[in-house]
């Protein structure tokens, strides 16, 4: 991403981390047209976080920005195809990312 910060998660992503997660991307989306949320080192995550995931990427398109998810862990994949929010989220895999 060319613009815009990049929020970095780790650990386990759930119903606890939601308000601060939701807050965080608000806080962002304030700011800058473009943001980025780093999920590579987030070793789980539950529906109810990635459905705030979900509400902020449709959130951010109607305010006219964008939200993407990048290199998300396995175990964040998985979970974004069986609640089939992969659909809705803008995800980077992490061998799409531009690390140079």
């Amino acid at each position: 991403m060319s613009d815009g910060p990049v929020l970095v998660l780790s650990g386990d992503l759930d119903v606890r981390s939601t308000m601060q997660v939701r807050t965080a991307v608000r806080d962002l989306l304030h700011s800058y047209d473009e943001v980025a949320i780093d999920l590579s080192a987030v070793e789980s995550a539950d529906l109810t976080a990635l459905r705030v995931l979900a509400a902020a990427t449709v959130q951010a398109v109607r305010d006219g920005h964008h939200l993407t998810l990048r290199q998300p862990s396995p175990a964040v994949r998985r979970m974004l195809h069986l609640s089939h929010l992969a659909r809705v989220v803008d995800v980077v895999p992490s061998d799409a990312v531009d690390v140079g």
